[in-house]
């Protein structure tokens, strides 16, 4: 049975180096107004970067650094006498089950939604002069290229130099290669900066920045309450994974 050895808490800030389109509902979308809206938080309208959204960007720019992308169904690892759960996205990530013969691994990495930055939210500097509450209106224009017809279309963003805090938890267990974990973490982590998050990113929009300011280590012993089970600063330490 799979046993729990440590969790590697890693806490920073995500900087909006251009404007993000974090696509949400337009289903109550005006007449005049944008064609694709953020996703906000129902409870306070304010947007945010869903962990789902940012877990899968990772992954899949992982899997296509390794060549493994489409290489098996959702990370799908059959039944069989040699079984190692798939290829390295796949360890980090987990993998599906559909039938009785898969085998699961479960995620090893927790990806938590990215909200605004409380301090630059309660500046009520950054945000005052914004299109909407907390966005921007982009306006792109589509010309047909047989009758140079012009359409405009309008993008809602987030804009750039937007701040938000992110949380990443990475689960190691004791049969778990630690170092590899920890590796294919912060390469995909630098393969979304060289890349994009939300959509029209081949237009310019999605381009962010992570900055990590924390990195702690707690045992299993840690939460159970055991005598001298202190947390770890690994801040230094991973420097060397992801500098600043």
């Amino acid at each position: 049975m799979s046993k729990l050895n440590k969790k590697i808490i890693v806490k920073g800030k995500i900087v909006a180096l251009t404007g993000i389109a974090i696509g949400g509902t337009n289903s109550t979308m005006a007449i005049g107004g944008v064609d694709k809206g953020v996703i906000r938080n129902p409870a306070t309208g304010e947007p945010y970067i869903p962990g789902s959204s940012l877990k899968g960007k990772m992954r899949s720019l992982l899997e296509l650094s390794y060549g493994t992308i489409g290489e098996e169904e959702m990370g799908l690892v059959r039944n069989g006498p040699n079984v190692n759960y798939g290829n390295r996205s796949t360890k980090l990530f987990g993998n599906a089950v559909k039938k009785k013969e898969d085998i699961q691994r479960p995620s090893r990495i927790i990806v938590r939604d990215a909200y605004l930055d409380i301090a630059q939210k309660n500046d009520g500097i950054f945000f005052k002069n914004t299109d909407l509450p907390y966005t921007e209106v982009k306006t792109e224009v589509v010309i047909d290229r047989i009758t140079s017809r012009a359409m405009p279309r309008q993008l809602e963003r987030i804009p750039a130099g937007a701040l938000f805090t992110f949380e990443l938890v990475l689960n190691v267990f004791q049969e778990d290669n630690e170092d590899n974990l920890i590796k294919d973490m912060y390469a995909a982590l630098l393969l979304v900066q060289n890349d994009y998050v939300g959509g029209a990113g081949s237009r310019g929009s999605g381009q962010i920045k992570f900055e990590i300011e924390s990195v702690k280590e707690r045992k299993a012993s840690f939460y159970r309450f055991e005598e001298n089970a202190a947390e770890t600063d690994l801040t230094n330490t991973h420097r060397q994974y992801f500098p600043v």
